[in-house]
């Protein structure tokens, strides 16, 4: 068994696309517009879907809002340097949420940065064994 991918909704494809291929390098692996169910999927990534979890978009054409709810958190990004990521992130256009630095009560370092459709992605400094 493994974790294939997790979704999200978005509300504009494009301009979620550009988020995540262009700000945060992730690579679109693929595409598909199912016009019978008025949706579209596209799966995005830093690997192979058959050797890494991925990101599944999914674009409902006639939906341009949805509730975030109080259970969603965050997606987790491991980056070697995260004061350097951040700045790339901001560079390419990126919203930093939380600026690099140690979480509260303790040593990890992380940000916060937000994508077109408000959701959290954390950027944590690539531990080798996480504790």
């Amino acid at each position: 068994m493994r974790l294939m991918h997790t979704m999200l909704r978005v509300t504009n494809l494009d301009r979620a696309l550009q988020f995540y291929c262009e700000v945060l390098g992730m690579k679109l692996i693929r595409r598909k517009d199912y016009a019978e169910g008025r949706f579209t999927l596209a799966f995005i990534g830093y690997g192979d879907e058959r050797d890494s979890t991925v990101v599944e978009l999914t674009h409902n054409w006639d939906t341009d809002q949805y509730e975030m709810g109080t259970a969603y958190g965050h997606i987790a990004l491991g980056v070697e340097d995260v004061y350097a990521t951040c700045e790339a992130i901001r560079t390419r256009g990126g919203k930093i949420i939380r600026e690099a630095g140690p979480m509260k009560g303790g040593k990890t370092v992380l940000a916060f940065v937000e994508d077109p459709d408000g959701y959290k992605i954390e950027i944590l400094q690539d531990e080798p064994n996480p504790g």
